[in-house]
């Protein structure tokens, strides 16, 4: 079974950094896809970015994000990281880790069956 944790949310002020962690564990992820999400509530569960385990260049991020937030992996430890910089107030909310493998469309949600519990990200204005 696979399992996410994810780590590093917490407080930060407006143009400040966060690097957020998704520790993977269950199985090897050779051909699998991790991602980020992030939901406020009331509102959908949107994607952040996405990374694709193998092949070069496997990166994909959301309009909103781009310039600004980072993804990583380092297959060594089964991590995938999201290096959040020029933080904003919008970007409050909780994030979410997830994976599946051989997923064709990384940026839509009901493509992944595995997901983290969520850490909070706050962005104090």
């Amino acid at each position: 079974q696979v399992q996410l944790v994810e780590s590093g949310g917490g407080l930060v002020q407006a143009g400040g950094s966060l690097r957020l962690s998704c520790a993977a564990s269950g199985r090897t992820f050779s051909t699998w896809t991790i991602a980020w999400f992030r939901q406020a509530p009331g509102k959908e569960r949107e994607f952040v970015a996405a990374i694709k385990w193998g092949g070069e260049n496997p990166y994909y991020y959301a309009d909103s994000v781009k310039g600004r937030f980072t993804i990583t992996r380092d297959r060594a430890k089964n991590t995938v990281y999201l290096q959040m910089n020029t933080m904003r107030a919008e970007d409050t909310t909780v994030y979410y880790c997830a994976a599946s493998p051989n997923v064709a469309d990384p940026m839509r949600r009901f493509n992944y069956a595995n997901w983290g519990q969520g850490t909070q990200v706050t962005v104090s204005s």
